[in-house]
């Protein structure tokens, strides 16, 4: 995941995963994205975007106090250690775990919280298609199935809809 600090907006455009290699694993850096809808740019709220300047000046001290020992091959990543090695693509998933069980929380998958996301944009009346955009899926199709049960007021307008239309709401506007 690219960070474009200037614009405020994140560009996620690049991956990196783990794979196994002869019973080792190695990462494994790509340009690509699962999907070409995976490959998008996202608005960078002022919180995350103070956080992230805030994280970038610590790998800036870091590099300092470390000097020649600091890994400056992955200087562009954001997801990186004290010596600047770059954090196993589970780091944060495990650490999800880790603070879930800190604060006796029910165990969830860190991948749950995108349903959680789409939950909290429906529920502020953001409409499918932008859902479908900010989660990256490639078909509209995807995210509707995926989340429509959770559309409960759209679907409470429609009926209201239905019954003003047909004069029979607590508004119709054809004064019957």
């Amino acid at each position: 995941m690219l960070i474009v600090l200037r614009r405020c907006v994140i560009e996620i455009c690049h991956m990196v995963t783990t794979v196994r290699l002869d019973g080792k694993e190695v990462l494994v850096e790509s340009n690509d994205t699962k999907t070409k809808s995976s490959k998008r740019t996202l608005p960078l709220v002022p919180v995350f975007r103070e956080r992230l300047l805030a994280l970038q000046e610590e790998q800036k001290e870091n590099r300092k106090l470390c000097g020649r020992c600091y890994n400056k091959k992955y200087a562009e990543y954001i997801c990186v250690d004290a010596m600047g090695n770059l954090l196993k693509p589970d780091y944060l998933s495990d650490s999800f775990q880790i603070i879930l069980r800190n604060y006796y929380l029910r165990r969830i998958r860190f991948h749950d919280l995108r349903h959680s996301c789409a939950s909290l944009l429906l529920a502020n009346n953001v409409p499918m298609k932008q859902i479908q955009e900010w989660l990256g899926h490639s078909d509209f199709s995807t995210t509707a199935n995926i989340y429509s049960h959770l559309d409960y007021s759209s679907k409470v307008s429609s009926a209201e809809a239905m019954l003003n239309g047909l004069g029979m709401g607590s508004n119709p506007q054809n004064g019957a």
